[in-house]
């Protein structure tokens, strides 16, 4: 299974049967079928069996998607092969997560192990392939153009080396929500209040009246009461604010894989008279 640079996604299946459930599975998760790609392999053919044009026929079925030639050539052998590829485009960064994992769990092809098994059985691999040195010549076989290279007065080896190339992508860590609601509480404060009564005083006397005092005239005095009532009323103020920040940091981390590259060793048994000129070297 790999992921490219443009958020893609490929994976072989062995059979058409397991192809489709996971296509099924992408579907109900909301990928459309613009963006899905299912490509059928050979139904009755095996390695011994099928012709040089029906590889070239899968190798060419490939050619509008963006692998890297010799991911190409183990997908288009795995199609010769009888299995079946699974790509999904255009997806997001959350899709992507989510395709892998649908994916993974419909029983996909681990590609490094069956290259291994199939090295094992004879076969050579996209370096020993007819597509490594630029197509399909005068009708041969991979087999043909690995085991037979054509006699030639200028002969030649690649050396080839493998560059590592380290990308990037956004992975969710999770989230960080604030939410604001309204709750009510109840609150007890003690407040003093004063209140004024009237009373009613008799106090029995026993004296003259005076000049000051009219007697048997009609009168009347009057108090009134008071009291404090508690009156409540409400502010609301501001005693905090929260917010969210982003920040951002970097820090660098060593990535650790294999490279392959070709090494060649010279092997001359000539005199050192026939070698004049000659600057072997290995690399």
């Amino acid at each position: 299974m790999t992921g490219a640079a443009n958020r893609s996604v490929s994976a072989m299946f062995d059979s058409r049967a397991d192809a489709q459930s996971a296509v099924d599975r992408l579907k109900g998760t909301g990928v459309s079928d613009s963006q899905i790609r299912m490509t059928e392999g050979a139904s009755d053919l095996t390695a011994a069996n099928r012709a040089p044009e029906q590889d070239k026929g899968f190798w060419d079925s490939l050619s509008d998607f963006f692998f890297p030639d010799e991911d190409r050539y183990t997908y288009a052998e795995g199609l010769s092969r009888g299995g079946c590829l699974v790509t999904v485009t255009n997806l997001t960064s959350a899709e992507y997560d989510q395709v892998l994992d649908i994916l993974d769990d419909e029983g996909t092809i681990d590609l490094d192990a069956r290259e291994a098994d199939w090295r094992s059985e004879g076969w050579g691999g996209y370096e020993s392939s007819p597509y490594a040195a630029g197509g399909m010549a005068g009708g041969a076989t991979s087999a043909d153009t690995a085991r037979t290279p054509a006699a030639t007065d200028q002969d030649s080896i690649p050396v080839v080396e493998e560059r590592l190339a380290i990308g990037k992508r956004d992975t969710s860590h999770g989230r960080v929500r604030v939410r604001a609601y309204t709750v009510e509480e109840p609150v007890n404060e003690t407040v003093n209040l004063r209140e004024e009564r009237v009373e009613l005083e008799r106090r029995p006397v026993d004296r003259a009246v005076t000049g000051t005092e009219a007697a048997f005239q009609d009168r009347t005095i009057e108090a009134e009461e008071y009291a404090e009532e508690a009156v409540v009323s409400k502010e609301a103020r501001v005693v905090e604010e929260i917010g969210l920040r982003k920040v951002s940091d970097s820090h660098q981390e060593t990535v650790s894989d294999t490279v392959r590259h070709t090494e060649v060793e010279v092997e001359d048994d000539r005199s050192a008279a026939d070698r004049t000129g000659l600057n072997p070297t290995r690399k």
